[in-house]
């Protein structure tokens, strides 16, 4: 079931950094979605809405992340060390320039953005206060991807850890005191969780750039001035990721907004569910960028066979991992519940869903993985298309049909996401066995 030990050991040396923090980022979600919830089912909601819109716009960025990665990887597999940071020169000036502009557009139209996704004014004027917040960060948030990238790429994943735990340990004290006033700051409400979330995505920032003054000046980092092809390939990389998360996150405003027309309770367990979801989720992807790093470097050092075999050797990894860590919310769902819900109706609902998200997420480890590990060797264009199709054309108008039209609610959502992560996973590793990825050039 396992690949052998030599190999086992150099994927877990790359993941678990990454995987650490990006359990760390889905449980520090979980932590503020326990803090709103102390403050009622309309604060949740309102924090729910806003977090997802802030994933729709965030994610117009995310492709910057992969697309650095790549270029870094394959540039470290043909040892072209001085050229290693070409790409992160041009990913940062790119982040400025489409982040910038992207962040006044948000902050002057809130409320029309918000208004698309929910239907209840009392939780849109929550959502539009936290978003405000939230998106005071995205210039910052749009580095990070770049630096991540950078870093992953050349295998010291150990760096993410270590900067996302300071950042983390900032925001829980900074939401805390700014939600409910202690220490001596105001008391802000559910907007104070998003003020605190900013406030560490910038310090954050402060340590990448710090640590990269330090150590990434022998790869290229701000020694020159990039040249029109990284640019282009830059974006040529980063466009169709980054197109691919934006539908990818609008379906999860699609989603809440399916969910807005059964009921507020509906929205505030959907919210939980999902954040329980990500926690599932971002180990996979953590072991998938651990794959598109190893795809990329083997494909640098032309072994296109190894490079086939890393993605099969993660997928196996993450099968095991995800298995292990959905279990608890299979078993004992309404004690996992029973942290972020208080009321004993709206664990109730949530119980099977929880159960089901369990399962769906073992079974989508392959699309996980071998999606990443595609991005890695280039074929982003083919990792979006795959993923929208299946979204879009399948599980959101089922949803809507079978949840709402069939009144099936908030269960038969959940069924019909089931079906949909399985055939995804289905598809994702019929294309890895094909091998066409193995034609494209960086």
């Amino acid at each position: 079931m396992l690949p052998e030990r030599s190999r086992r050991h150099v994927i877990l040396k790359l993941a678990l950094p990454i995987i650490g923090g990006m359990l760390s980022q889905s449980l520090l979600n979980l932590i503020d979605a326990a803090l709103v919830g102390k403050l009622g089912e309309t604060a949740l909601a309102g924090v729910g809405i806003g977090g997802y819109a802030m994933f729709m716009v965030t994610a117009i960025m995310f492709g910057l992340s992969s697309g650095v990665q790549a270029q870094t990887a394959r540039r470290h597999g043909e040892q072209a060390w001085s050229h290693r940071a070409g790409a992160l020169n041009a990913g940062l000036i790119i982040a400025f320039l489409v982040a910038l502009p992207l962040t006044l557009f948000c902050l002057w139209q809130a409320p029309w953005l918000l208004s698309l996704i929910g239907q209840d004014a009392e939780v849109n004027d929550i959502a539009i206060d936290y978003f405000r917040w939230r998106v005071l960060g995205l210039v910052a948030i749009a580095m990070i991807f770049c630096f991540r990238g950078f870093w992953n790429g050349i295998q010291r994943t150990g760096l993410y850890l270590g900067i996302i735990m300071v950042t983390h340990l900032v925001n829980v004290l900074a939401s805390v005191g700014l939600i409910f006033g202690h220490m001596g700051l105001p008391t802000m409400g559910a907007a104070g969780a998003g003020a605190g979330t900013t406030i560490s995505i910038v310090i954050g920032l402060c340590l990448w750039f710090g640590y990269s003054l330090r150590f990434a000046i022998p790869s290229g980092f701000l020694a020159h001035r990039p040249t029109l092809r990284v640019f282009t390939t830059t974006i040529r990389l980063a466009a169709p990721h980054s197109f691919q998360q934006l539908w990818f996150a609008g379906g999860y405003a699609v989603l809440f907004w399916i969910l807005g027309h059964l009921s507020t309770s509906s929205v505030a367990v959907g919210h939980v569910l999902v954040n329980l979801s990500l926690f599932l989720i971002l180990p996979g992807v953590g072991l998938g960028l651990a794959a598109m790093s190893l795809v990329g470097q083997a494909m640098g050092r032309d072994e296109q066979v190894d490079a086939h075999r890393w993605g099969w050797d993660v997928v196996r990894i993450a099968w095991v991992s995800l298995a292990l860590l959905a279990l608890p919310m299979l078993i004992f769902p309404d004690q996992v519940l029973s942290l972020f819900l208080a009321e004993e109706e709206l664990i109730a609902m949530g119980r099977l869903p929880l159960q089901l998200t369990a399962l769906m997420i073992v079974l989508d480890a392959a699309a996980l993985v071998l999606g990443q590990a595609l991005l890695g060797a280039g074929a982003n264009r083919t990792v979006m298309t795959t993923t929208l199709a299946t979204q879009w054309l399948l599980f959101l108008p089922l949803a809507w049909w079978v949840g709402v039209t069939l009144g099936y609610g908030l269960l038969g959502i959940w069924w019909i996401q089931l079906a949909y992560r399985c055939l995804n996973s289905l598809w994702f590793a019929l294309i890895w066995q094909r091998r066409r990825w193995q034609e494209l050039i960086l």
